[in-house]
Parts: structure tokens; sequence; C-alpha cells
């Protein structure tokens, strides 16, 4: 097997007599901050589920007659055309909260600390009959779907009844998780109800919106939003009178019942459980309504941690989200997913692809180390890429800047290049999770994944780049805070043979433990680092004391002063 030799050196000479010096301040002086982030929620990794597809715990709840027995209208087990060949289906399936919490240590054992569930929220009880047939040529082809994914909300105090079992509700849910080491993130909606126009018959629930008490709020009648009347007609006012979405009524974010119902909805699921909160379609409402909203969630739930889904991959789009004039919401990083699928796909770049949307410096993000960073959702096709392909993404997710979002199945390569109607979203159930274990795509995320789970440098570090190169990957991540100090070195390698590694920008002398290998190297002053990676392998090096070599210090300088926005 060839072996690929990578010296990292300092432009002007290796061990330049500059950077090898120890503490440049006094013994009195205070160690200076080096940090990404200070969120608590980045020392997650994050495992998200559309529940209805992941684990059937209790076939009490399916509701397999919901619909009656018009098959136009039936709820459950709707395959879309070849599903004989893909397995797709836009019918509830029998995922709930028994099955997720019964898989919860599945989940732990991998090294996840937060679960992401799809909407909860009571949905339309029959098939949507209006809008555009799977096969044609809409871009959004709803008819015949069901609320399986929840993003459909009627009533969003309560519960789609396909979810709990007796004696285990929301609460039991997120207790039961939390018991197990996970945090609860919830997918969250504002910008649309259920579809609301186009039914050849006006269809129960559909464009219909309930209080807590069960009081219709809200009515879109089958009207199209040009034919509704918010000044004129009660039942109008929480819409807009313009589309937005497909036939998904279009919410009236300028309504302040609008806000304050949201408010009132999604308090009531934070005070039951909920950690966490990921919005959906957050570009289709304007800043001071996310403001508006942030704030009056915070006040009661100090630093609730909110990110958003903004389906643009140009950075300067989405990052103003994060700001706090606009609520200071993260975001899914879909400008690095992009990236991403290009380096780990079956297009096979480079590293050197990823540099430019990591902007770890001077970017327009406010923080781009509390982005939530993937490579395939339930929205987009799955990745298409062979064992190794994912192997080496998680490798990349786990050690580099952000927090990690990994899609259900994706630990065994399920449904790989699968769009939305074509198997994305295809039930994964109790028998794949049981064989899961031993898979190879599994047990290296584990690996690396609990690496992550054990260390505060690769959870919150500031992240300093040595090499992205072709099949090589070699950085910093650093973290120095509150008296708690890490350096780890990240070694990575997407090739098919070993590679050789000898590092010596910025090397900090003292002993570098080997977090996946095992021992330990003793770095002289001045000294260098090697290692061989093997193909498509990482090793994370961890040296647990205060950066005190000078070089180094500058350079963790420059990236604190620019890596918020503000800074």
């Amino acid at each position: 097997m060839r072996s690929l030799s990578i010296a990292l050196l300092a432009a002007l000479g290796a061990g330049c007599a500059h950077g090898l010096s120890t503490d440049a301040s006094s013994p009195r002086t205070p160690a200076p901050d080096y940090y990404g982030t200070t969120e608590p929620f980045a020392a997650n990794a994050v495992y998200f589920v559309v529940t209805d597809r992941f684990v059937n715990g209790d076939p009490s709840n399916d509701q397999r007659e919901q619909g009656g027995p018009d098959p136009t209208l039936r709820t459950f087990d709707r395959p879309t055309p070849g599903a004989e060949t893909h397995g797709g289906n836009i019918g509830y399936l029998g995922g709930d909260f028994r099955g997720l919490l019964d898989n919860a240590d599945y989940i732990a054992d991998m090294g996840f600390g937060a679960v992401w569930l799809t909407p909860i929220v009571d949905n339309p009880d029959q098939a949507f009959t209006g809008g555009d047939p799977i096969g044609s040529d809409a871009f959004f082809k709803d008819r015949g779907k069901t609320g399986y994914h929840g993003y459909w909300g009627v009533n969003f105090f309560e519960l789609d009844e396909h979810l709990p079992s007796a004696g285990l509700d929301f609460a039991g849910l997120a207790a039961g998780l939390d018991r197990h080491g996970l945090q609860t993130v919830l997918d969250i909606v504002a910008n649309h109800g259920s579809p609301s126009f186009t039914m050849p018959v006006d269809q129960p629930k559909y464009g219909e919106i309930y209080d807590a008490d069960g009081s219709l709020l809200a009515d879109h009648q089958n009207l199209t939003p040009e034919d509704l009347d918010p000044d004129g007609n009660p039942l109008h006012a929480f819409f807009h009178d313009e589309p937005d979405l497909a036939q998904l009524s279009n919410l009236d974010d300028t309504n302040p019942a609008v806000l304050d119902y949201f408010v009132r909805a999604y308090s009531q699921w934070i005070e039951h459980g909920a950690d966490a909160f990921r919005i959906d379609t957050i570009r289709h409402v304007p800043h001071p309504f996310w403001k508006a909203f942030s704030d009056r969630i915070r006040a009661e739930h100090p630093d609730f941690f909110m990110f958003g889904e903004s389906f643009d991959h140009e950075a300067a789009n989405i990052a103003p989200h994060t700001w706090p004039e606009n609520g200071g919401v993260s975001v899914l990083d879909f400008p690095l997913k992009a990236a991403l699928q290009e380096v780990f796909g079956s297009t096979g770049a480079g590293y050197e692809e990823l540099a430019d949307a990591l902007y770890l410096i001077d970017g327009p993000y406010t923080n781009p180390y509390e982005l939530m960073t993937f490579y395939d959702n339930h929205d987009m096709p799955r990745m298409d890429a062979s064992d190794a392909g994912f192997i080496d993404a998680h490798n990349w997710l786990f050690t580099a800047r952000g927090i990690p979002v990994i899609y259900y199945g994706s630990e065994i390569g399920f449904m790989r290049s699968a769009g939305e109607h074509e198997g994305n979203r295809n039930y994964f159930g109790q028998e794949r999770v049981d064989a899961a274990v031993g898979n190879p795509i599994r047990e290296n995320l584990k690996r690396i994944a609990l690496v992550r789970a054990a260390s505060p440098a690769l959870q919150r570090g500031l992240q300093l780049n040595l090499v992205l190169d072709g099949d090589r990957a070699a950085f910093y991540r650093v973290h120095q805070r509150d008296g708690e100090h890490q350096i780890a070195l990240v070694l990575l390698n997407k090739g098919d043979a070993a590679a050789a590694f000898e590092v010596r920008d910025y090397l900090q002398a003292g002993p570098w433990q080997a977090a996946i290998g095992g021992g330990t190297v003793q770095v002289a002053p001045g000294g260098s680092l090697s290692a061989t990676v093997p193909a498509h392998g990482v090793e994370v090096y961890l040296l647990d004391a205060p950066v005190i070599r000078t070089d180094l210090q500058a350079e963790l300088a420059r990236l604190m002063a620019g890596a918020r926005r503000g800074d």
C-alpha cells in the first residue's frame, strides 16, 4: 500500500525559534480565552428522525382505518408510483413515540446527545385531494399525501394521534430521552398550516387552525388566497391573501394574534420537555416576526437554542437569521452541505472544496461554530456515497466546526441517493435498527462521535486549518476558557491508501494522547508529530494543557478576533 507523506511546515521554515517560546505572559496574567462558541447545546450531536418513519413501537395507535373506506382519503400506507422498486410512501406507516423511546439506547450508544423529531402537532385526518399529483411537472406534488410528516398542523396545542401511547405523551417521551442522556429538539412551523385550497370538495381540518380549547380560530374554506377577505371575515384574519408554498395556508406574520398563538403553543411544548427548536421554512417569515418570537420565548426560557431551515446555498442569504437584531437563531448550514456532498459523495472532490464554506474568520454569520452541519435530510435526495464516503463524511462532521446532524438511517447508508417520493423517507423499522450494530458505517460513526462527546475542543473549540487538500485534511481545534483547556489535532484521510502525516506548524510541546489509536506521543520543543492514518480513517491527538506556544497564541488571537460577527 503506497504511503502519502505530507509535511506541514511553516512558510519560513519548520520550528522557527520565535514560535517555540513558552508562555509569553507572566504567571499573574490570566490566560487568554480561545473558543469557537460557549453555547451549551454545541456539546451535542443530533440524530434526526421523521418520527412516523423510524420505528412502530405501538401498533394500537396506527389509525389504520382513518379516512374511511374511500382509497383516495385513507391515511395509512399510501405507496407512491414505483414503490415496488423504491418503497416510497406518502401515508402514515406507524412510527411513534414508543418506537423512538424504545430505541433511545441505540441512538445514545452511537454518541448522540440530542434527537430532533419532526412536528408532533395534530394534522388532518384524510389524504389531501387537491394540489398536483406525484409524477407531474409541478415543483410541489401534494395530491394524495397525508400529514405523516407533521408539517401540516391544524391544532398546534394538540398531539397527532398517531404518536402517543397509553402512558406516553410528549412529556413522557422527553423525560424518557433525558434519562438516556438525550435532549429533545422539536421541529416547529409558523409560516403555514395545512393545504388549504384546490380540493374538489372542502375536506375536514384542511385550511383550519384550532386554539388550545379546541375552538376554531381560522378557516381558509377551500378558497384561493386571492378570494380571502382577511379584513371582513374573522376566520380569514390569520392568513395572507397571497399564496406562498404550494396550496399551504400562508399565515399572516403581521397579525399579532398569529404571533401570540405560536408563542403560546410552542411555550407549552417547552414546558412539556422540548430542549431546543428547529424552525421550518424560516425564510418564509420576515425577520421582525422571529425577533419578536425569540424574544418572548427567551424571556421565559433564557438562552433557549433554536436553529432554522433556510433552504439556500448562499451564506449571505441565510446568515441574517443568525443576527441578534433578527432573533439570533442559528441555521442549518446549507452552503457547507453542498460542499460536503461534492467531497464525500460520488463526485469525490478534494478537501479544499470545503475551505470557503467554513467562514472561520470575518464571515457573515453571528457565529459559524453554532451552525448545524449536515450532508442531507428529508427535503432532498439522500447523499449518493459509498460506505467509505459516509465514513469519511462522519469523520469530518464530528471533528470540524459546527454541530453535526445525522439523518436517520445514514448510519447504514439507508436509501442512499433516494429522493422524497422515491425512498428518502422510507420506514426504517426495528429489524434494521437491530441489524445496524456492526455495520461499518455505524461503528466508525460511533467511534468518532464518542471522541467528540468527550472533547471540549471538538465541541466548542476554534478551528485552525493546516491543510485541506485532496484526500487529506489536518487542523487544530482549541478550547481554552474558565480553567478548561484542550488542544486537538485532527488528521483525516479519505483516500484509499494509508497517509503519513508529519506536523510541525504551531505544534506545542507536550504529551499528545491518540484518541483513536491509543497511546501517547511526547513532542519535544521544536519537534514534530508523525502519524500514519489508515485509508478512510481519522486520528485525533489531544493535549490537555494551556496554550503556551507564542505563534499558536498569535494565530488563535487572530481567529478569535474575527470568528464571530461584530468581534
